[in-house]
């Protein structure tokens, strides 16, 4: 997508547009020609509005001054086409939730009246009534000539919106054809190179959780969104938390980590009552905490620093001396990680940036295996990655477990909380059901009580 949409230039081939070559100078280039290109992962500027977001390169001027009036209308013409006329046109960016952010994003690919329009997971943050609206959008969109190039690790979603398939696995085509024609677990074998176990069916039943509780909330409140939480998370369980975007679900996790300012609420830790409002993320590391962010680019990873030192920073005491970063250690912790989760990269010196989306929620999850706590806190954890980098993660999160650890797990997808789960609670606007066990609810009865129709 990088090399279509000109942000890289292309070593060999070729390609043709509309039958001339084609070989973009950049992406100012490719857009004037007709190619947009939505990112899986945000290509935003959150201090600028959505409006000069949604219009950037694009926006109505005379002599070099941008009329705002125009710029704040057509954007909010373009967000009305998507159904979201509650997005303030002239608000910041940096201020809107990530689903949001992931539809200035979509708007600002419309915008350019594109002939070709690349999207990559665009649906990785947005609950099910925006991609249905964005299946509506892609649809009217093809039947007035525009190509799409659709990538998605939800082959239910290939399967609703697509006509063809082409499958890439190590920077090659493996394979393509008619949809039609195949079947998802032959899909599934070439995407991974080779047959994935379906690890969500015996995940559970390989665990016994014991009755010892390591963590215990009630009535917790974080204004606006939390308002009120009670749950006990026993050790070596997976308890997992459903709902809608927006519910507060995740700013039940924020909170427990103290990201989250608390207003409300008790928690105990082993029985013993914590000052939750008083106490800071470094103090909930020290005492067994680990978190995994929603965001990895924003807040899971610094990207610029190398896979070693991204798996090793939450507790580099195990490979420093007097302050001082033995790397040889560092290495081997940070390759005995990468072999576990099987992270495909040069080496533990690579920049993570340059890794693939799964690849580095590997490495996220890698630095909380590194600094081994008691309490996994998981926020999204498998969002946006390929089948075979879920059944990676899905094990070891498994494994983790099994080893005694204490999970809290927050998804948008709700086999993954069905297979991974050993109970299941649901958050509606702010208040959180009580937890059953996972065998116990469907995936409607999961729906009904996270939109008011259920009890």
């Amino acid at each position: 997508m990088n090399v279509l949409s000109g942000a890289l230039l292309l070593d060999a081939g070729e390609m043709r547009l509309a039958g001339s070559t084609y070989s973009p100078r950049g992406p100012a280039d490719a857009r004037r020609r007709g190619i947009a290109h939505i990112h899986q992962e945000l290509s935003l500027c959150p201090h600028l509005s959505v409006a000069e977001n949604i219009l950037m390169g694009a926006e109505p001027s005379t002599a070099g001054w941008i009329h705002r009036d125009r710029l704040g209308a057509r954007a909010a013409r373009l967000l009305e086409k998507f159904g979201r006329v509650e997005i303030d046109p002239r608000s910041r960016t940096g201020n809107l939730p990530l689903p949001d952010q992931q539809i200035v994003e979509i708007c600002r690919a419309l915008a350019w009246d594109a002939r070709v329009l690349l999207m990559d997971e665009p649906t990785s943050t947005l609950q099910r009534s925006n991609v249905e609206r964005l299946f509506r959008l892609i649809r009217q969109l093809r039947d007035r000539g525009i190509a799409i190039i659709y990538i998605s690790h939800f082959l239910e979603e290939i399967r609703e919106i697509a006509d063809r398939y082409t499958v890439l696995r190590d920077g090659k085509s493996v394979g393509s054809g008619d949809l039609g024609s195949i079947r998802d677990d032959d899909l599934i074998a070439m995407m991974v190179g080779r047959s994935v176990d379906n690890v969500l069916e015996t995940m559970a039943a390989s665990r016994a959780p014991s009755g010892e509780v390591v963590l215990e909330v009630e009535d917790l409140a974080a204004p606006p969104l939390l308002r009120s939480a009670s749950l006990e998370l026993h050790r070596g369980e997976i308890l997992g938390i459903a709902g809608l975007i927006g519910s507060g679900r995740t700013d039940l996790i924020r909170a427990l980590f103290g990201l989250a300012r608390v207003t409300a609420g008790c928690v105990r830790l082993r029985g013993k009552e914590i000052p939750i409002a008083k106490t800071d993320s470094s103090w909930r590391i020290r005492n067994g905490f680990g978190f995994l962010s929603e965001d990895r680019r924003r807040e899971g990873l610094a990207l610029q620093l190398s896979i070693a030192d991204n798996i090793t920073m939450s507790r580099f005491s195990t490979c420093a001396r007097g302050g001082w970063i033995d790397l040889l250690r560092q290495r081997q912790q940070a390759e005995t990680v990468m072999g576990r989760l099987r992270v495909k990269a040069p080496g533990p010196r690579s920049e993570v940036l340059r890794l693939s989306g799964g690849n580095q929620q590997k490495v996220v999850l890698g630095r909380l295996l590194h600094q081994d706590p008691d309490i996994l806190l998981l926020d999204e954890p498998a969002r946006g990655i390929d089948v075979g980098s879920k059944s990676d993660i899905y094990r070891e999160i498994g494994r983790l477990a099994s080893r005694g650890k204490a999970v809290l797990m927050v998804s948008s997808y709700l086999p993954e909380l069905l297979g991974v789960c050993d109970r299941i609670a649901v958050m509606r606007r702010g208040r959180l059901s009580p937890a059953r066990p996972a065998s116990e609810w469907t995936p409607e009865e999961i729906m009904q009580v996270a939109v008011g129709a259920g009890s």
